[in-house]
């Protein structure tokens, strides 16, 4: 029995850092039981970042690097970049003349995200921005994915292509399937909001342990515990959160907290250390490879080539569906 399908990506705008880091190890997992396509999706980090693109291919090269350290197989995967696959760009431009424009408007991120890098004074009232929605349908259809791991705030737009789906089936003839979520979480960032280098809360992936301790401190904890006798909430500690990754002991800490058994000072120095171990492995590898550029490159070459296959038979079947052969 054939397995089924992933397709998912993640934006090179930023050094990768660890609000992604349980998507990361359940592509992981995943790379087991599904047939797994995963995208740097270069274009979309153009849809708010259009002004300056300098550091681009810096960044391609340091998501690939996290990635392959991480554990992700180029052999079980196929690990690509987005704009060498041109039929990305192809099956987007099809797919935008027939999605009306109030299905883009109404995708509730777009508002919200256009008013918060709006006030951070980006200009992303563009075609480009209000599009990427569509360039997302466009990457998970033009793989047939069956299912696509995404965070709880991406649920609107992988609903936007199940819509572009049904509306594809119902003009021309059913090709592709209505992808299924898979969620995965998302750490938050040291103030206990999404984790984003434009919040500046980020802790990088990458991250040396002195810079690892130093972010950690700087957490948000309960904000009714002033005094160390006081009892805390571990349900509303970012530092919590995040010993429930990385400390199999999270249970008897969070009794801790609540009995005043333990400070907030002692329980990130913990954190810290327990990040710090759990990630030395990973850093190392990171290392050994990034003294090895060519093999990075080598890598998402085989990885395009192979996306390239299903992109262009995909791309040939919609095609002579739209007469367009």
């Amino acid at each position: 029995m054939a397995k089924k399908r992933i397709f998912s990506g993640m934006q090179p705008s930023g050094n990768f850092h660890m609000g992604n880091y349980q998507v990361l190890a359940n592509w992981i997992k995943m790379q087991a039981e599904y047939d797994c396509i995963y995208a740097i999706v270069d274009w979309h980090a153009l849809t708010s970042s259009y002004e300056d693109t300098s550091r681009i291919p810096e960044r391609i090269e340091h998501m690939a690097l996290d990635w392959l350290s991480a554990g992700l197989d180029p052999e079980k995967n196929i690990i690509f970049v987005q704009s060498h696959v041109k039929e990305h760009a192809e099956l987007h431009l099809l797919l935008s003349m027939m999605t009306p424009l109030s299905w883009l408007e109404r995708v509730p991120t777009y508002k919200d995200k256009l008013q918060q890098l709006g006030e951070m004074g980006k200009e992303i009232n563009t075609y480009g921005f209000l599009g990427y929605p569509e360039l997302m349908a466009a990457d998970i259809m033009l793989y047939k994915a069956d299912a696509v791991p995404v965070a709880e705030d991406q649920i609107p737009h992988l609903e936007l292509t199940r819509e572009i789906v049904r509306r594809f089936a119902n003009l021309y003839k059913p090709v592709f399937p209505e992808p299924q979520a898979i969620l995965s979480p998302l750490l938050p960032g040291i103030d206990g909001r999404k984790m984003s280098k434009s919040y500046g809360n980020e802790i990088p992936y990458a991250a040396e342990p002195d810079e690892l301790q130093a972010r950690v401190r700087l957490m948000i904890t309960d904000p009714q515990r002033v005094k160390k006798t006081d009892p805390g909430d571990p349900d509303i500690c970012t530092v919590y959160t995040f010993h429930k990754i990385f400390s199999p002991e999270h249970s008897e800490l969070a009794g801790h907290c609540r009995n005043a058994g333990i400070g907030c000072v002692d329980c990130k120095k913990r954190l810290a250390q327990k990040m710090i171990t759990t990630l030395a492995d990973v850093h190392g590898r990171r290392k050994e490879m990034a003294a090895k550029p060519d093999k990075i490159k080598e890598i998402l070459a085989y990885g395009a080539e192979r996306a390239r296959k299903i992109a262009a038979a995909t791309m040939e079947e919609v095609r002579s569906i739209m007469h367009l052969s």
